[in-house]
C-alpha cells in the first residue's frame, strides 16, 4: 500500500526557495541576462546606498560637534550609525532585487 506524496507547505523556507528560484529561471529565459550597462548601474547604486548614510552621519555629527564644541562626542556614533544603516539598505535592496 502507497502512502499519499503529501503536500507541499507554503510557509516552508526550503520550498520558498524553490518556488524563488523556479520564478528566476522562468525569467532569465524570458528576458535573457542583463546588459553591461544596467550591472555597471546596479553597482553604482548600491555603493551610493552603502555611502550616503555614511556621508550624512558624518555631515550631522559635524555640525553637531562645532555647536556644541564636542570633538567627536557626535561624529562618532553618527558614524557608525551611517555605516550600519547603510549596510542594511543595501542588504535589503540586494535582497529586493
Amino acid at each position: 500500500m502507497t502512502m499519499p506524496e503529501p503536500e507541499p507547505n507554503e510557509k516552508d523556507p526550503l520550498v520558498k526557495s524553490v518556488q524563488l528560484r523556479n520564478e528566476r529561471h522562468k525569467r532569465w529565459l524570458r528576458e535573457g541576462d542583463d546588459s553591461v550597462a544596467r550591472r555597471l548601474a546596479q553597482i553604482g547604486v548600491l555603493g551610493w546606498i552603502i555611502v550616503a548614510p555614511i556621508l550624512i552621519g558624518v555631515f550631522v555629527g559635524r555640525w553637531l560637534d562645532q555647536m556644541f564644541n564636542s570633538g567627536l562626542f557626535y561624529t562618532a556614533p553618527l558614524l557608525m550609525l551611517g555605516v550600519a544603516l547603510g549596510c542594511w539598505s543595501a542588504w535589503k535592496w540586494i535582497q529586493g532585487a
